[in-house]
């Protein structure tokens, strides 16, 4: 009858060291549930990411407007029609 308990307990606690340490364990899922979180977020960003640029690249294909904003804003580019005005402004005197 001894033995028979001391079995029994010792594959009690293998049971539970497989459940709380080994592999599959509480421990080992909630590590990967983190993880998985983790990675659909950054999925998340880059889906955004990739669509802004999908919109940008549309938007440069069809229209003149967005290519016409660029050349304007990036390389400071001016029509033959226009007159360029820089404001500068003073600094500020220190009495």
């Amino acid at each position: 009858m001894k033995w028979v308990s001391a079995l029994l307990v010792v594959l009690l606690l293998g049971l539970q060291y497989k459940l709380w340490i080994g592999e599959g364990s509480f421990a080992e899922v909630w590590q990967l549930k983190r993880t998985l979180a983790a990675q659909q977020a950054e999925n998340e960003e880059l889906r955004n990411r990739n669509s802004a640029l999908d919109a940008e690249v549309t938007d440069l294909k069809t229209g003149l407007d967005a290519i016409e904003e660029r050349a304007r804003r990036e390389l400071g580019m001016i029509r033959r029609d226009e007159t360029f005005f820089q404001v500068v402004e003073r600094p500020n005197a220190t009495p």
